[in-house]
């Protein structure tokens, strides 16, 4: 741990960590509403600068005020961002840190600088993109900052560091004799039991989310003119998919399952259910799924088809076993009902649904490796090379904002290639500042309970941003 010298009023690393956030949040603010608001092409409307040369009323004059609010934001951002790199060099911040903070106010001052040539001379002035693209690697130098300042203000004196290779072998438990377990005397409620069975196989609480990934997808491809059938078909199609493979995962799992605390009452892991007919409802699952999607399209059947088998085999048997990326490779599985629900609408893969696939695929990591934490030692049992496990758990913590970092600078891309607008701005800078104090807070507090409240912070904001999509999309402006 190293000393809490930081100027007044800071005075602790708690604190500075709070102000860095703080000023991660403010330049990511920036971004997104730059992003948000650039179709509307506010800055054509104030062509002076540093103010737009008239007084500007905001009731008559909307993208005026747009325009001129998003230069003012900017000089408090500006504000804030020169404060935390003077604080950073006069206090206990490391050296990488501080040249970090640097870098990251030289590239803002240049930032600024593009502004003022495209509010002057037009957006042609300028490489197209190169002022957003500017604020994006701005708000990277911060989290990056921020991420490295965490490790060495909360790091463990000791931490692990051991290849995958060096991983203790699991402990042999004994399996569970079926022929000693007690069932219900009832008829009705044995068959009772027995549908919570399968129904557990499917992994229900996954569907939600998944579901409202693919939900998404079809608002941004269609809008307003979504159509119920296209929706049925679509949700009851990934319902089915997420079942098969939820179910071919506790097939596979089975012995594994048997060896980690939070898993081991499984159906497949007690002899609940036999392995054989988990297999038969997984392809009757599997069949049906594929089945409702060709009645859409094709391409969605083949994508479906590719999400089973994907996180059946390649996740289950391949990635998560084998090596300590299984996580960060993982999230192609999750990012799947992105494309489905695009698909399902438009028959293609367009870039609105590669940048959702996108977001989703970036927020995997910084949601999953929570309950890393948290289950470590249980997956350590599994014998699974989780981050925690293998690199310890201040790196995992640190990965934790990187990918959130990455998470967001994904969502401020998905405004930039859609239409969404202050609905989707508003939903993604509270709960991303919501999931990023939960994420600090981690850090201090390095418990499994935080570990789970940043779990269900991250749940939070992936469900609010999804939903944002929906409303956002299906609006008739």
């Amino acid at each position: 741990m190293t000393s809490d010298r930081f100027p007044s009023p800071i005075d602790t690393h708690a604190r500075f960590a709070g102000l860095l956030a703080a000023t991660a949040l403010g330049v990511y603010l920036l971004v997104v509403v730059g992003a948000t608001t650039s179709i509307t092409d506010a800055a054509a409307s104030c062509s002076a600068w540093p103010g737009c040369g008239q007084p500007v009323d905001p009731l008559t004059e909307t993208e005026l005020a747009i325009a001129l609010g998003h230069r003012i934001a900017a000089v408090l951002v500006a504000g804030l961002l020169l404060a935390t790199t003077v604080v950073a060099w006069l206090g206990a911040a490391t050296r990488r840190v501080r040249y970090t903070l640097l870098a990251g106010l030289g590239l803002y001052a240049v930032q600024v600088a593009v502004g003022a040539v495209t509010a002057t001379m037009g957006s042609d002035a300028i490489v197209p993109g190169l002022h957003l693209g500017l604020g994006v690697v701005v708000f990277g130098t911060v989290v990056l900052a921020l991420a490295w300042d965490l490790e060495v203000a909360t790091g463990a004196t000791e931490e692990i560091d051991r290849a995958v290779a060096t991983t203790p072998d699991a402990p042999v438990v004994e399996e569970p004799d079926a022929s000693q377990r007690t069932l219900p005397d009832s008829r009705f409620d044995r068959l009772r039991l027995r549908v919570k069975a399968y129904l557990s196989m499917t992994k229900p609480r996954l569907m939600w989310l998944l579901c409202l990934v693919a939900a998404a997808g079809m608002a941004l491809a269609a809008g307003p003119d979504l159509d119920a059938q296209t929706v049925v078909a679509t949700l009851a199609g990934g319902v089915l998919a997420i079942g098969a493979s939820g179910t071919f995962n506790h097939v596979l799992e089975r012995d594994v399952d048997r060896r980690m605390k939070r898993t081991s009452d499984r159906p497949l892991a007690t002899d609940l259910v036999p392995v054989t007919n988990a297999l038969l409802f997984g392809f009757v699952l599997t069949g049906a799924s594929i089945s409702v999607f060709f009645t859409i399209n094709a391409l969605a059947a083949a994508l479906g088809l590719i999400a089973i088998v994907f996180y059946s085999v390649v996740y289950t048997l391949v990635l998560k076993p084998n090596t300590v990326q299984n996580t960060v490779i993982g999230g192609f599985a999750g990012a799947l009902p992105a494309l489905i629900g695009w698909a399902a609408v438009t028959n293609e893969i367009g870039a609105p649904a590669l940048a959702l696939a996108g977001l989703i695929f970036l927020w995997t990591p910084a949601h999953f490796y929570n309950l890393a934490l948290a289950y470590r030692e249980d997956y350590e049992r599994g014998g699974f090379p989780m981050l925690s496990v293998v690199r310890g758990d201040t790196v995992t913590r640190k990965h934790i904002v990187y990918y959130l970092g990455a998470t967001l600078v994904g969502a401020a891309a998905l405004a930039w290639v859609t239409d969404l607008g202050a609905i989707y701005a508003t939903a993604v800078v509270v709960f991303g500042g919501i999931f990023l104090a939960a994420a600090v807070e981690l850090h201090f507090a390095r418990t499994e309970r935080a570990a789970m409240r940043t779990f269900h912070a991250s749940n939070a904001f992936l469900g609010a941003v999804l939903v944002s999509i929906l409303v956002d999309a299906m609006i008739v402006l």
